[in-house]
């Protein structure tokens, strides 16, 4: 009994240990890669920076979409306002929002390096998958809505891969894991829902799983306890909507305006031929972009087809990599951080490494066996507290060093705050008491952030839609004065002279592109 006890109390020593290395390595490794960490002056990103506006509306009773626009889902903001309770003016609760996000994708990274390599091997490659995703391109600058829903992809590849490798034909899938799948879709769906192909992908297969045994009805039930896990996120949203009568904003401005107006999907976009044709050929693109990741996922997912496997399994795969990537970019819209969700496949490049590494390692050891050189069995890395801290301090060390040199990020740790724009305007804004401001000719330019500013307009910034009404209603807005300041780029309606001043002029380079800041504050 007492040697049972020791054992599982060495155990869980050693679970606690792995988990903090996950944790750590999640922790330093977003550090450096996110602007959003304390490394950076600021995250100035326009998408990330309306999130954080729309999140912190969200929690000073504002309705999103209704109150203040942005086109993305409930979750998504209701993240960010959790941000913003941690500090109101900097993106250091983001970046903590990120860190967790990032353990949950090494979490299910491991698990999944767990069904091709062995446990201390999965644990030490861990860090280096994360490492490719986020110094990618599609990375971009850390806080997208992709970046948000990826452990909710991992996870979902992680319990296809388990049931296909381990348990199919031999075991039907579990209701509860169909359930759980579900929920991680229904997440998705309220965060960004161009990505829900993935899951579509895994219910088809999954039904298809009962369908080979000629079991109908399973596969019917299974389809149905999978909606259901999946209406369960949907469910605090319907009640926050209809208790305020607000539903209706809800579909307009989430599933229309994505669908209708922001995409091409009216029935009035390119025919088949030329559709195919064109996401070829920006599949060809994204994969340039993004080679640090995909010289890891082609060949991992090429042999994870490849050998004595099931036709299912084999089809799983591909139906997974071809919906998700069908469901971002069928709509005809193409930004570079749309292309990060496709980075969860990345795993299986690096389960590969694993394997050779071990087969590798195993002949070496047999060969020094056979020559009489081999001093005694050893264990996993991991049993040896020693070798097991040095192999963690070099993986941690090694995905650090693969950021550091590949991502885009890096070179704007060396930016100062008092030379970036916003903390200039920023000063000028302080000396109004209680100021309102808006946003015009892009989207959150970052100065609600820096001010702690809750937009008080609608249209709080100009979005990247076809819709007449906002360029029409953020006119009104300045005719009738409504705002104390005007943040304006490249340009501004003649209407503006009126009742504002030109209070701040700065010129700013972002993304190789010059633009011109200007800010107007009202009259008195």
């Amino acid at each position: 009994m007492a040697d049972e006890r020791n054992g599982m109390a060495i155990t869980g020593n050693r679970r606690m240990t792995e988990a903090l290395f996950l944790v750590l390595s999640a922790f330093l490794l977003m550090m450096l890669s996110t602007r959003s960490s304390f490394l950076y002056p600021c995250n100035d990103w326009n998408d990330a920076n309306s999130y954080f506006s729309v999140g912190k509306a969200l929690f000073h009773g504002k309705m999103p979409y209704r109150d203040v626009f942005d086109q993305k889902g409930m979750y998504l903001y209701f993240f960010y306002g959790l941000a913003y309770l941690i500090s109101h003016t900097t993106f250091i609760g983001v970046f903590f929002m990120e860190v967790i996000l990032a353990a949950f994708d090494l979490f299910g990274i491991c698990r999944i390096l767990q069904l091709y390599v062995k446990r201390s091997t999965a644990l030490l490659l861990s860090p280096l998958v994360l490492a490719v995703t986020v110094s990618s391109y599609s990375f971009y600058w850390g806080g997208s809505a992709e970046e948000v829903i990826l452990p909710f992809l991992i996870w979902g590849l992680y319990f296809s891969l388990d049931y296909f490798k381990n348990k199919y034909p031999c075991k039907k899938m579990e209701w509860k894991v169909i359930f759980i799948n579900g929920l991680l879709a229904g997440m998705v769906a309220n965060i960004k829902f161009t990505s829900l192909g993935f899951f579509f992908a895994w219910m088809m297969c999954a039904a298809f799983s009962f369908l080979v045994k000629k079991d109908f009805w399973d596969a019917v039930k299974g389809c149905m306890i999978f909606l259901l896990g999946m209406a369960v996120p949907f469910v605090p949203w319907v009640i926050y909507f209809g208790i305020n009568h607000g539903l209706y904003e809800w579909y307009w401005g989430y599933v229309y305006i994505n669908v209708f107006v922001y995409s091409n999907l009216n029935g009035e976009g390119p025919d088949l031929y030329e559709r195919v044709y064109t996401l070829s050929k920006l599949l060809y693109w994204v994969i340039r972009k993004n080679m640090i990741y995909f010289v890891f996922l082609i060949p991992g997912v090429l042999w994870d087809l490849s050998g004595r496997k099931k036709w299912l399994e084999r089809f799983n795969l591909l139906a997974l990599c071809f919906f998700l990537f069908l469901g971002i970019y069928v709509g005809g819209s193409e930004l570079p951080y749309y292309a990060l969700p496709l980075s969860v496949f990345t795993v299986q490049g690096f389960g590969l490494l694993g394997h050779v590494s071990e087969r590798l390692f195993a002949a070496i050891r047999n060969r020094k066996k056979t020559d009489g050189r081999e001093r005694s069995a050893s264990g996993s890395a991991w049993s040896n507290p020693g070798m097991g801290f040095a192999a963690g301090v070099v993986a941690m060390a090694l995905g650090m060093g693969i950021i550091f040199t590949n991502s885009m990020n890096i070179p704007h740790m060396q930016e100062k705050k008092e030379d970036i724009f916003l903390y200039k305007f920023k000063k000028i804004v302080e000396q109004t008491p209680a100021p309102t401001l808006l946003n015009i000719g892009c989207l959150d330019a970052g100065l609600y952030t820096v001010c702690d500013i809750v937009p008080s307009c609608r249209w709080f910034q100009t979005q990247t839609l076809g819709i007449d009404d906002v360029l029409k209603e953020q006119e009104r807005y300045i005719r009738e004065g409504q705002v104390s300041y005007v943040l304006a780029r490249d340009s501004y309606p003649d209407v503006i002279w009126e009742k504002y001043e030109l209070a701040g002029e700065e010129l700013w380079y972002q993304e190789e592109q010059e633009f011109t800041y200007y800010l107007f504050r009202r009259r008195a």
